[in-house]
């Protein structure tokens, strides 16, 4: 019996780590080593490359001609080869917590090959015709299936209508969200909250609907003011969700501080409260944009179009970028001129939103709150 085992231990039992002698060695052990064999970093990598190199001659022995079935079957190889991988040289602890580094590589593999397959496509698609003539011209005089033609009205009704949305919703969105975080309660509270839930539900062309009934009250002729209205009740939901969470996020430490010093609540929220949260109140309203920017419903059922540049949005139809898309693809057949303007004018949608991004995130930068590490 060795000197470190205590009788009273039981026999096989080790009296300072208290763990069976006579157990099962660990990887370490059988390694001869005091640390545990690791495979190495590009181990995944040759994993990943072996499952897609295997999986390709499985599918076609199976019958399956579809890239994504393909790709399922190397994401399962994946998972499950690099788990036995592991647990042969690892040990099992270390297996599963591989298993789940390669279940969130695959998830994210999932999300972004979509992305970024839809990207390429409309890239490919929308380069053919965008020139500073597309940008700069309308669709007056143009059939559907003539070349030329342009979207600028399309850019127009659509920078107007979603900027009017905004302004309309943002400020009562942001202000609903300060109500329900610093002084909402009781049950008005809660029947706010229960509302703005289920308006973050309804369809857009719910939202459509609703302003149409009150222009068919007023006998009104569409205009492009009325397509705003839709959309701000789209984005109202959105712009209140977004802030309550961000507010909800200021730690109550720097209210107290405020408030000791005698500085009114309105103040202290005013000052203190929304400069800390800004950049996410940013992010959130932004988001908003991005949801109704690419509304078409509203827009068809409100505004129903137009091929001439119209820059009052308060008489007469207008045009917007995902209608003018949608009109031009319907009535293009899946070919010819019309098509590709419909291209040409998704890659335009795109960049729209990603320029508000970005010019959203630069926004928030300069504003937020400046910090000792900066």
């Amino acid at each position: 019996m060795s000197h470190d085992q205590n009788p009273a231990d039981g026999p096989g039992r080790d009296s300072r780590t208290g763990s069976r002698t006579g157990s099962t060695p660990s990887v370490a052990a059988r390694t001869g080593s005091l640390r545990a064999a690791r495979l190495p970093r590009w181990s995944n990598l040759a994993v990943a490359a072996v499952s897609v190199l295997v999986a390709c001659p499985v599918g076609l022995a199976g019958g399956l001609e579809s890239k994504v079935q393909w790709g399922l079957i190397a994401a399962l190889l994946f998972v499950f080869g690099g788990y036995a991988l592991a647990a042969r040289v690892e040990g099992r602890r270390q297996a599963k917590d591989r298993v789940v580094t390669s279940v969130v590589w695959v998830a994210f593999l999932a999300a972004f090959i979509p992305l970024a397959s839809l990207v390429w496509e409309t890239v490919k698609r929308g380069v053919k015709i965008l020139d500073p003539y597309f940008l700069s011209h309308s669709m007056v005089n143009i059939s559907s299936m003539d070349e030329g033609g342009g979207i600028y009205h399309a850019i127009i009704g659509s920078v107007e209508q979603v900027g009017l949305a905004t302004v309309i919703a943002a400020p009562i969105g942001l202000l609903t969200a300060v109500y329900l975080v610093e002084y909402g309660r009781g049950k008005l509270a809660k029947t706010v909250t229960f509302f703005v839930d289920v308006m973050t539900g309804i369809p857009s062309i719910v939202a459509g609907l609703f302003i149409l009934s009150l222009m068919l009250l007023l006998k009104a002729e569409p205009f492009g003011f009325a397509g705003s209205l839709a959309l701000a009740i789209l984005m109202i939901p959105v712009v209140v969700r977004s802030t309550e969470e961000m507010l909800k996020l200021v730690p109550n430490e720097l209210r107290e501080a405020s408030l000791a010093l005698g500085v009114p609540k309105w103040r202290t929220i005013l000052k203190v409260v929304l400069p800390t949260s800004i950049g996410g109140i940013t992010t959130g309203v932004m988001l908003a944009i991005a949801r109704i920017a690419g509304e078409t419903a509203p827009v068809l059922l409100l505004v129903w179009g137009s091929s001439y540049i119209n820059m009052d949005p308060f008489h007469g139809g207008q045009s917007s970028l995902p209608l003018y898309i949608y009109q031009q693809y319907a009535t293009s057949g899946g070919y010819g001129a019309s098509y590709d303007r419909a291209w040409a004018a998704a890659l335009t949608l795109i960049a729209f939103v990603m320029i508000l991004n970005l010019a959203a995130r630069a926004l928030a930068r300069w504003k937020a709150p400046k910090t000792s590490g900066r």
